[in-house]
């Protein structure tokens, strides 16, 4: 039996399939094709993240994340360094999300000053 992947993944995932007594087909992507892979794993791992339940799922899914994140940063030339000082001017400037603030809604003011 054979099953279609045509996903990145990590780099041992080969050996293993391998040691699990199956053939892993592999290709190694030019750059333009790896940033586009990893674009589309960023989607697969935020979707798992978001389907996880446990506490435990959720701390593996975010730490699939986070590495794909950090590969994306990096072929990027951005450090993670880069990434926590604009995380941090950010929430300078906006704020984080303590407070749960769920925007419903804006209405221009001359709208409101006429109820």
């Amino acid at each position: 039996m054979q099953k279609i992947f045509n996903k990145l993944v990590r780099d041992k995932i080969p050996d293993k399939i391998e040691k699990n007594g199956e053939y892993a087909l592999i290709e190694t992507l030019n750059d333009n094709d790896f940033e586009n892979a990893l674009d589309n794993k960023l989607l697969e791992e935020v979707k798992e993240v978001i389907a996880s339940r446990t506490p435990d799922e959720i701390k593996e899914e975010l730490a699939d994340l986070l590495e794909v994140m950090l590969k994306k940063a990096e072929v990027n030339n951005i450090s993670f360094n880069d990434i926590e000082d604009a995380r941090k001017q950010k929430k300078e400037a906006k704020g984080g999300f303590d407070t749960k603030t769920f925007l419903i809604k804006t209405v221009d003011q001359s709208d409101a000053d006429k109820n």
